[in-house]
């Protein structure tokens, strides 16, 4: 069809940007234009994501679609189960087209590099002019971002945050740092007290509508990873303000204690369970930062717990965006390292007698969800110690964690996780014997492995592992500062000693699955994943 050049607007709206302030919305006229949304299988599938994750996504965009339907505004909604869907966005963008005149299409710019290379392509060739928006649901806008990064050698976040703390006022004292100190991280490392056990959490009902998208991904996805029956996570920005509501009431003034603690059967502790409802735009980020700085001043919550939090998402959530479109694509193909292992199959089932892998497996496979040093500590760090591919690594976490996408995941896993991109986000790998599980957790008193242990098949894999990653990796990680302590130590055991440590960790990786295999590059899940 002929375009009008005065005609009706297309809108596209993806199932992560459902937010009234998303700038391909701004100037939306309810009298003509359409708004086009569309729950594809090439989005669903391009990981075999956790079926929360879809079932969240699908629910979110529905209530989202009805919420704009209501105020009058057209909207063209392609269902999973259209027999007309042509399950990829580009798809639904050229049948929309063809369906109807429009003077143009507006789309507000993707988050993931993989569709954004996508969507270029349809506006070189669309029969329609495209306009592509920027998202300023962020922070840090890219183009900010790639001026903080430009005259800089090193990339750190704690500098990042710091200029984000200026821009924003967030916990300043005029010019200085609230407290006068930009990080309180030290006091957010408290060691589980015996006994002491994690606030009950609100979790949200799922509604009717949520129900149906449910019972869609059991219809539509039954090999997906993995347990659909515990869901509970907000799908309107209403849903989300109350979870928001009840941590910053009830759980923030103890977050900055425990932050980084674990227990068993314990999957939320202290955490926001916000980051579902942020990435998807029902939460603002912003706005989630002022509110909690204003039960700070109010004296409702300390200050190592208000600025630990805001850290996360001002300082770690905006950096770790930054840090993706900056390097993308060729961050995607880091692997400084040189891993080349495949990801274990316990990763998927749960099924080891590592106490701490077991539970952070567990509670991903029922909630789609672990916490940030579980994340880190616990799963990031055995694969990093087995030398696990990058690709497998990447795979597996955006296959099991309901909040994953890529451009958050991809620096967590390469940078933080796994140090595959050579130190572009952290400093030094995050490394660590089963000391540090230990100390942060109860895992190690009921673990058959025994966490003093530091050789033979009853010691912790851990304490196995961390001599020989340092001995393996000698040669790329011997000049890093930060690990002169440890490399002087290894340095000390003697060559003999360092033979035995390489050999002990290399039995271990073999024992583990870790072994090199064609899908160690391939990032895929096996056929049938538990």
């Amino acid at each position: 069809m002929r375009a009008d050049p005065d005609g009706p607007v297309l809108r596209l709206v993806l199932g992560d940007q459902l937010s009234n302030a998303l700038t391909g919305l701004g100037d939306l006229n309810p009298d003509h234009d359409v708004v086009l949304m569309a729950e594809v299988r090439d989005e669903a599938t391009y990981v075999r994501h956790h079926k929360q994750k879809i079932a969240l996504t699908f629910a979110a965009m529905r209530a989202f679609a009805a919420r704009i339907a209501d105020r009058g505004v057209a909207v063209r909604y392609v269902r999973i189960d259209d027999p007309d869907n042509t399950h990829s966005i580009v798809g639904e963008l050229h049948r929309a087209l063809d369906a109807s005149p429009f003077s143009k299409i507006v789309l507000t710019e993707c988050g993931e590099w993989r569709l954004a290379q996508a969507l270029e392509a349809f506006a070189g060739v669309a029969t329609v002019p495209v306009e592509i928006r920027e998202d300023r649901r962020f922070i840090c806008s890219r183009d900010r971002f790639r001026r903080w990064a430009t005259d800089k050698r090193e990339l750190r976040m704690e500098f990042f945050y710091r200029e984000m703390r200026r821009e924003t006022g967030l916990l300043m004292d005029g010019p200085d740092p609230e407290g006068g100190r930009w990080n309180y991280d030290a006091e957010n490392r408290r060691k589980l007290t015996k006994g002491l056990r994690p606030p009950q959490r609100l979790r949200t009902p799922p509604s009717s509508l949520t129900r149906d998208a449910i019972a869609d991904v059991a219809r539509l996805f039954p090999d997906h990873f993995r347990d659909l029956e515990s869901f509970g996570w907000p799908t309107t920005a209403e849903e989300a303000e109350t979870v928001l509501a009840d941590f910053l009431d009830r759980v923030l003034p103890a977050f900055g204690d425990w932050q980084d603690a674990m227990a068993e059967g314990q999957p939320w502790m202290w955490h926001g369970l916000i980051s579902t409802a942020i990435n998807l735009g029902l939460l603002d980020p912003l706005d989630v930062c002022r509110r909690a700085e204003a039960v700070y001043r109010a004296g409702a919550a300390p200050l190592n717990a208000v600025e630990g939090f805001i850290r996360q998402i001002l300082g770690w959530r905006e950096f770790m965006r930054g840090v993706y479109w900056l390097k993308v694509p060729e961050y995607r193909q880091r692997n400084a390292l040189d891993a080349d292992r495949v990801l274990p199959w316990f990763y998927w089932s749960g099924k080891t007698d590592m106490a701490c892998v077991a539970d952070v497996v567990a509670t991903s496979r029922t909630n789609a969800y672990a916490h940030h040093i579980q994340r880190l500590m616990v799963t990031g760090n055995l694969a990093m110690m087995l030398g696990v591919h990058p690709d497998a690594v990447d795979d597996w976490y955006m296959t099991v964690y309901a909040d994953a996408y890529e451009w958050v995941e991809m620096p967590n896993t390469r940078g933080m996780a796994t140090f595959a991109d050579g130190g572009i986000v952290g400093s030094k790998p995050y490394a660590a014997s089963g000391a540090y599980i230990n100390r942060m957790s109860d895992y190690c008193g009921a673990c058959r492995y025994d966490v003093k242990g530091k050789s033979g098949d009853g010691a912790c894999p851990f304490n196995r592992l961390y001599w020989g990653f340092l001995e393996r990796n000698r040669g790329r990680l011997r000049d890093n500062i930060r690990l002169a302590m440890p490399y002087r130590t290894l340095d000390g055991f003697g060559e003999a000693r360092r033979a035995d440590l390489l050999a002990e960790a290399e039995r271990t990786r073999v024992s583990l699955g870790a072994i090199v295999g064609e899908k160690a590059t391939k990032g895929e899940t096996e056929k049938g994943t538990p």
